[in-house]
């Protein structure tokens, strides 16, 4: 027999044929396989391919062979199952940070992992044209430029932005560039930031990270070291009501006992709650004291009070007296 130059190839093309048109439910017949090698320039006989898929089944791959109206072969499992890729496309879809364009690629790609069947079913759960959507492109690389640093020990340059009521960027600090040492990323909020130590301030800071442009990694190592000893992603991200800096305070809250998941949510399953008779619990939380945190308290109208410390209270009381005044002057 004439052998093609694609011969020495036949063993990986026969795993091309079987990941992308066959699963759980849909096999292929021996005619089928032979017909779709020879597509690639390939002559195989059954007895070949016999030894390949024994080959195959030793390698790991989950290849059966099932009887009905005929024998079908079938790669039953694979590194990911559908039902798990689905959950993956709902997190690239959610994804605020990862633009429109990212978002499609990466779907593309989550879709190659699965049989034309199963492809054809994931794509029917995706609807990213809706969603609102990071429209900085740059931050898919900035993100890997972050990690980069972080593991390589190195601070990072960039430049920051905000929006203004035209839609235009603009820069802060009149475009000069930001250099800090990057310690951590956090997914907040429904938007990435980098945790950062600033030299120049003295203090941890953290960033937008679709607002960061023109970043690249330095050549000098990070400092702050001694903050980040014994940081606590999770605890931080508890006490920093949307990303926003402020007075850290241990703050007592009376809320109503409706109230005790909202709470959990928040803070966590190892939050201590003590019963306050009258359908209402206290909690002592740490928390990073904001306009956010103030917001979230009044966001309950009345069934979260905080009872301490004083100094909060008061702000509270401020900062809703300026809301009441700007419809009083109306």
């Amino acid at each position: 027999m004439a052998k093609h130059s694609n011969q020495k190839l036949k063993i990986l093309y026969l795993i091309k044929i079987m990941e992308e048109n066959t699963d759980e439910n849909n096999g292929l017949t021996m005619e089928s396989i032979i017909d779709m090698l020879k597509n690639y320039g390939i002559d195989a006989e059954r007895k070949s391919i016999y030894a390949d898929f024994e080959a195959l089944r030793d390698f790991g791959m989950d290849i059966q062979k099932r009887r009905g109206k005929d024998v079908r072969y079938h790669l039953v499992s694979r590194l990911f199952q559908l039902a798990e890729l689905k959950l993956l496309v709902d997190s690239v879809q959610s994804s605020k940070f990862i633009t429109h364009k990212k978002s499609n690629q990466l779907i593309r790609k989550l879709e190659s992992l699965l049989s034309r069947y199963e492809a054809g079913e994931l794509q029917r759960q995706v609807y990213v044209a809706n969603r609102i959507k990071a429209m900085n492109e740059s931050i898919y690389y900035a993100v890997d430029d972050i990690h980069r640093a972080i593991s390589s020990d190195r601070q990072i340059a960039f430049r920051y932005f905000e929006w203004n009521a035209k839609k235009e960027k603009q820069l802060r600090k009149d475009g000069k560039m930001y250099k800090v040492s990057p310690w951590a990323l956090t997914w907040t909020d429904e938007n990435y930031y980098m945790i950062a130590y600033d030299d120049e301030a003295g203090i941890i800071k953290h960033y937008r990270v679709d607002k960061m442009l023109s970043l690249a990694v330095c050549g000098d190592r990070r400092l702050g070291a001694e903050l980040f000893k014994n940081f606590d992603m999770a605890v931080y991200s508890k006490k920093t009501f949307g990303m926003y800096g402020g007075k850290d305070e241990q703050v007592t809250l009376i809320c109503e006992d409706t109230l005790a998941g909202v709470i959990i949510d928040r803070f966590g399953q190892d939050v201590i709650m003590k019963d306050n008779g009258s359908g209402r619990f206290i909690v002592s939380v740490r928390v990073t004291v904001s306009p956010v945190f103030l917001t979230w308290i009044m966001n309950f109208g009345g069934r979260i009070k905080v009872q301490a410390p004083q100094s909060v209270i008061k702000e509270l009381k401020e900062l809703a007296g300026k809301a009441i005044e700007v419809y009083e002057k109306d």
